[in-house]
């Protein structure tokens, strides 16, 4: 069953920007920029104040089940990204697979290492649940 993915205006907004600016001039789709753009074609956008509280944004800090391993990543735009910090780039596989979705979510999804099972546990900091969706 597909569920459905929620995504505020601006991080909308913002991503098609990314999309757009990585694609000008480049002759091949990048496969992270496909998913992505994929993701975003079939979400519901919403308001800010209106995207419920249990959902992966940009920014989120979310606890992630990948496989058999706990982790607990933000997830961020390209520059922001430092895996030893644990922010993940939207551009990455798992980044691109749990924007939208909620708390309890599991997601198969494609990586270079194959299919991985990834569940979201708990959204720990969403930045619109705290007004700050503006960052």
């Amino acid at each position: 069953m597909e569920r459905n993915l929620y995504i505020n205006e601006l991080d909308h907004k913002r991503l098609t920007l990314l999309i757009d600016d990585a694609l000008n001039g480049v002759t091949e789709q990048n496969d992270s920029l496909r998913s992505l753009h994929a993701e975003l074609a079939r979400a519901t956008v919403v308001n800010a104040e209106e995207l419920p509280h249990d959902v992966v944004t940009m920014r989120s800090r979310v606890l992630i089940m990948l496989g058999d391993e706990e982790k607990e990543i933000t997830l961020v735009y390209p520059n922001e990204a430092n895996r030893s910090t644990g922010k993940i780039s939207i551009l990455s596989p798992i980044g691109t697979a749990i924007i939208g979705y909620r708390e309890g979510d599991v997601i198969d999804w494609l990586t270079p290492g194959g299919f991985k099972r990834i569940r979201i546990m708990k959204v720990l900091y969403q930045p619109e649940a705290s007004g700050n969706y503006e960052l």
